[in-house]
């Protein structure tokens, strides 16, 4: 099945199951295969939905650098949705899928049901943002220069990926195979103009504040380049809780699968009843005084 971009680039998209419709959004070292655990757990009980992004085959791959944007993979989503007839969804995403899916929130409010978060914000600080910028460079450089064998096995072995591989080797093995496969030329654009020049997540505080979509963000705790922006896009979005995975890197949904698809069917199923909450006003500010506080050690 494909789905054509705005900008004219076909999408591969794969769906299964009825229901409620849930589009699963992948990260950089992943592809619409990425999702198959979930895809056979909701595709139970919901209409599952997932896709390559552009630069990820079977989907066309640019060869333009204007072609990877922000703006472009959040209205990738859109217009996935409506070459399925599809008018509102859940939209669950990992790294680079869950900031399509954030940003798709925030310009298409009205045809999200709910988004998941998982692992979001990697390079998101502030005062090393032209250093990402440039690292981003150089990795899409390796993959040119290397190829996607040798870099993919390079770039499975940093942080966040190394406890997928002590925890499942043959699932490792299985991921390490999918990503040695991938367009060297599509990673290599995505790293460069996608990942380097997105905006930071500390620059949308406004549109954060602003959101109401309900929101799970997701974040393992070894995952450290993600952790403070989870805390902060809890901080700021007023619909959104945050949940911590133990002993978890970056591959959430394929390292700790049943933890995950746990996770998340309960955040469906609350939004879906109209249960799930904003954080009520008297949680944002600290009382001027606190008469159930211990007595200091000179009372």
């Amino acid at each position: 099945m494909r789905a054509r971009s705005i900008d004219g680039y076909e999408l591969h998209c794969e769906e299964t199951g009825k229901g409620i419709p849930v589009v699963f959004v992948h990260e950089f070292a992943g592809d619409h295969r990425s999702w198959e655990p979930q895809l056979r757990h909701f595709g139970r009980t919901y209409r599952c939905i997932t896709f390559s992004a552009r630069g990820f085959a079977p989907s066309d791959i640019p060869q333009d650098e204007d072609a990877y944007t922000q703006v472009h993979a959040a209205d990738d989503i859109l217009s996935v949705l409506d070459a399925l007839g599809v008018e509102t969804a859940h939209v669950v995403g990992l790294s680079m899928g869950s900031l399509a899916a954030l940003h798709f929130a925030i310009r298409h409010p009205q045809r999200t049901r709910s988004i998941c978060l998982g692992g979001c914000g990697y390079g998101s600080d502030l005062d090393q943002k032209e250093a990402f910028k440039a690292r981003s460079e150089q990795t899409s450089q390796a993959i040119m220069n290397m190829g996607m064998k040798d870099f993919a096995r390079l770039y499975a072995t940093g942080v966040g990926r190394v406890q997928f591989a002590n925890k499942d080797p043959r699932g490792y093995a299985e991921f390490l195979e999918k990503l040695s496969g991938h367009d060297a030329t599509g990673s290599a654009l995505t790293q460069k103009c996608l990942q380097g020049r997105r905006p930071s997540i500390y620059e949308l505080k406004e549109e954060l504040r602003s959101l109401t979509v309900p929101t799970l963000v997701v974040h393992g705790d070894e995952d450290f380049p993600c952790f403070q922006p989870g805390v902060y896009l809890k901080r700021m979005i007023r619909s959104a809780a945050l949940t911590v995975l133990p002993n978890t890197g970056h591959s959430l949904n394929l390292e700790e699968t049943g933890r995950y698809n746990r996770l998340l069917e309960e955040f469906l199923h609350q939004v879906d009843s109209g249960r799930w909450p904003c954080r009520d006003d008297a949680a944002e500010t600290l009382p001027d005084f606190l008469p159930f506080a211990a007595p200091s050690s000179r009372d």
